[in-house]
């Protein structure tokens, strides 16, 4: 009995040891948020609002390097915010030379070469269902299907020191000429980063454009057409940053339709400071269009302004403390919207391992 549980044992182990060996590299983090936010909107029909904030992520990576020394990672993250969801990441395939090749929901080129303009921190802001338009995002236009690739070169792309250059394409064959969300067929973006110092100042400079034709019916626009550019400064521990995005695309309205917007103007400027254990943050982000039901030019503005300002503060390794105030501007339909305009407010921690 005991040579037959001795041969069982070693079998076993044959079996499991190459298993082992063959696992890829796995890593995992996670962070958690609760905090308490209120507003104090323009309408003097709505009353102020109180409510706690909490949001929960978790977060795995796995990756292994093959004998010929190309990555290959992927992972997903668990959230909880807006409802139990899972998001995956994809392939990500990085090479011997630096460059890197994106498989499967893998976004576009210019949003990943954009510059990060400082913005505060916090979960303020006046909460209320609205059917502006109008975005406060330099990659309002990144619209693309989940089967795509996004290609970036290594650094010191072209020879120039600093530069590197992205391509990326999306291709969608879910056609059905819906009117009630916007429907993106093809995707295709090109973007560019320039890294270079200034003296003791580290100058970067992002920018791109992207362009995704629609399959929705009875439509004018493409789902988007959008150029952008940024640029921030880092000097000690100063970091200052600005950016603007132009073009024209398709919007979903709350109200379950989509609807053409024209003359789309982003603009964000932010700085941040860190003394510290402290940081700094201050923000400021406008954008516009010109709106219309499918079909039909631009004929009404809707338009959207934030100022923001916050204060983080590590308390301990993992641990920050986050004071955030907002101030926002809407108008919808060519008319100030007092109901989504006014104050806000957060006080908050993060945990994060």
């Amino acid at each position: 009995m005991k040579k037959e549980l001795l041969i069982a044992s070693a079998l076993s182990a044959s079996l499991a040891i190459p298993g082992v060996a063959l696992a890829a590299t796995g890593s995992f983090s996670g962070s958690i948020f609760n905090g308490i936010k209120g507003s104090n909107a323009d309408s003097s029909s709505t009353s102020d609002s109180y409510t706690e904030a909490q949001e929960g992520a978790f977060s795995v990576s796995v990756s292994e390097t093959t004998d010929s020394g190309m990555k290959i990672s992927s992972g997903f993250t668990i959230s909880n915010e807006g409802g139990a969801s899972v998001t995956e990441s994809g392939l990500t395939l990085t090479f011997t030379d630096g460059s890197s090749l994106e498989l499967i929901d893998a976004g576009t080129a210019y949003a990943g070469a954009l510059a990060t303009v400082p913005s505060a921190s916090g979960e303020q802001g006046v909460s209320a269902t609205s059917g502006n338009t109008a975005s406060t995002s330099l990659t309002w236009g990144a619209k693309a299907d989940g089967v795509g690739f996004d290609w970036n070169s290594a650094a010191d792309a072209l020879g120039v020191d600093g530069l590197t250059v992205g391509v990326s394409g999306a291709f969608s064959d879910d056609q059905t000429g819906n009117t009630t969300t916007v429907q993106t067929d093809a995707t295709y973006s090109v973007g560019a980063t320039y890294v270079t110092t200034a003296g003791d100042s580290t100058v970067t400079i992002g920018g791109g454009f992207v362009n995704a034709s629609s399959a929705n019916a009875d439509v004018k626009n493409d789902s988007a057409s959008s150029a952008a550019v940024s640029a921030t400064v880092v000097t000690g521990d100063l970091t200052v940053g600005i950016g603007m995005s132009t073009g024209a695309g398709l919007a979903q309205e709350t109200s379950g339709s989509v609807s053409e917007i024209d003359n789309v103007n982003v603009m964000t400027a932010g700085a941040s400071y860190v003394s510290g254990d402290m940081t700094f943050k201050l923000s400021y982000a406008d954008g516009s269009v010109d709106e219309a039901d499918a079909g039909s030019d631009g004929a009404v503005e809707d338009a959207k302004t934030v100022l923001g300002a916050s204060l983080d503060y590590a308390v301990a390794s993992g641990v920050t403390a986050t004071f955030g105030y907002s101030d926002s501007n809407d108008k919808y339909n060519g008319a100030d919207a007092t109901d989504t305009s006014g104050t806000g407010w957060y006080i908050g921690a993060s945990l994060s391992f």
